[in-house]
């Protein structure tokens, strides 16, 4: 085992800077043509046949018509605190529909076209504020200030010490979990953000900003955030985040939403198939805090060929380092390419209905969580359906968990006149 000095984590990690420029038109790859322009197939083929393209994509039931001009807007309910949130609804005219609210600046809805044209909601959630409030697991939201687990809630910057609230706190024989998640017990996730709806050209966009206080939730200087989601007319959905402050603090943004490309109330997605663009992940503690980097070859964590997401599901039970996580998926893959630089993070596809995503991303890693530890007993947005185990996947493009207190990782730290810039792509097609 390597430790996180070596040069395999120089050479994947060392370009550190936290002053990210969004991608150029001209790096990303030439997008497949969207579904909505294909022509018809007869009826559906059986999975592995050769797929048939669509002509039309069936939109879902819409209480109100979308007009390309403006996003609709709609009340979303009251948190439990008394404060409304809203809901937007963001579409392209490749067929990709968004459902966003200011609360969190949640992905609610996800609809995207099959091979058939045919539509579904291919991201979990639910339909009320309440709900997520109640059930947790992060679902859908911005993360931030801080991203993943920071180990005791402590960090030292400039040679003062900050203790933040701890949110994680569980202790059993597999595990000793004790630190600062996601940014607390009142992280961004928790916040209604100012939003304003946005209209470039043929692109419908969300723009949302969210102040955090000097203190909040124990982290130093007074951050403004702005984060741009954009709706693309061939399926993709751009996520542009920035951040200034006004005094030395850290930072780490990201998205947490879950994936199930067959639809969200459709069972697990262990069938559903993964590659992902790295060659490392992370080792860590029993409190899932990173200890060391290691190859995924010949491990359970080897996605470097797309493969089904539950194909190494008996090496991963006999792993006993692995209990701390339900022997399942938790960890944090070190990507390949430049911090900062746009490169490819994962692919995913669903045989049967001939989706596929792909991330892009300029985040130097990329935490997968299998959602091991849903159940049966949360409900599905759907009305009458449940989630279960693995019911979906999230794939959250980061900086290393821990970092602030890793100096080889690249930094998080941001400071005035710095401004942080971030950009993550979710491609949406179909298979050839």
């Amino acid at each position: 085992m390597k430790r996180l000095a070596t040069s395999i984590f120089a050479s994947a990690l060392a370009a550190a800077c936290i002053a990210q420029e969004a991608p150029a038109a001209q790096q990303a790859p030439a997008q497949q043509a969207p579904a909505a322009q294909q022509a018809p197939a007869a009826k559906p083929a059986a999975p592995g046949a050769a797929m048939r393209p669509a002509r039309r994509v069936r939109r879902p039931d819409m209480t109100h018509r979308m007009s390309m001009a403006a996003s609709v807007v709609k009340p979303f309910g009251k948190l439990k605190n008394g404060e409304t949130a809203k809901i937007y609804r963001l579409q392209g005219r490749g067929g990709l529909v968004l459902d966003v609210t200011d609360y969190g600046g949640r992905l609610v809805r996800c609809y995207a076209p099959d091979k058939f044209g045919n539509l579904a909601d291919v991201t979990l959630g639910w339909n009320t504020p309440e709900e997520y409030e109640e059930n947790g697991f992060s679902m859908g939201t911005l993360i931030g200030r801080y991203g993943n687990r920071i180990a005791d809630g402590k960090f030292t910057l400039d040679g003062k010490e900050y203790q933040l609230p701890i949110n994680e706190d569980k202790k059993t024989e597999a595990t000793q979990r004790h630190c600062n998640l996601h940014g607390g017990p009142e992280g961004w996730d928790k916040k209604i953000w100012k939003a304003r709806p946005l209209r470039m050209g043929p692109v419908q966009g969300l723009e949302l900003t969210y102040v955090s206080k000097d203190g909040e939730m124990g982290f130093p200087g007074t951050v403004t955030c702005k984060v741009t989601y954009k709706v693309m007319p061939n399926n993709v959905w751009t996520i542009e985040y920035e951040a200034t402050t006004d005094k030395p603090t850290v930072l780490n943004l990201t998205h947490h939403s879950y994936w199930n490309l067959a639809g969200e109330s459709s069972g697990n997605v262990l069938g559903q198939e993964l590659q992902i663009f790295a060659d490392s992940y992370m080792k860590t503690t029993p409190g899932l805090i990173p200890t060391e980097i290691a190859p995924v070859k010949g491990t359970g964590f080897d996605f470097t060929e797309m493969r089904a997401i539950g194909a190494k599901a008996d090496m991963m039970k006999a792993d006993k380092s692995l209990a701390c996580t339900d022997n399942w998926y938790d960890h944090n893959f070190v990507l390949r390419g430049e911090n900062g630089k746009f490169k490819q993070a994962a692919a995913m596809r669903d045989p049967v209905s001939g989706r596929t995503l792909e991330i892009w991303t300029t985040e130097p890693c990329m935490q997968m969580y299998g959602a091991q530890n849903m159940t049966d007993k949360l409900p599905a947005k759907a009305a009458g359906k449940h989630l279960c185990q693995y019911a979906g996947v999230a794939l959250e493009t980061q900086h290393a968990p821990d970092s602030p207190n890793h100096p080889d990782f690249p930094t998080t730290v941001l400071r005035p006149g710095e401004k942080f810039k971030s950009t993550t792509q979710y491609r949406f097609g179909v298979m050839r």
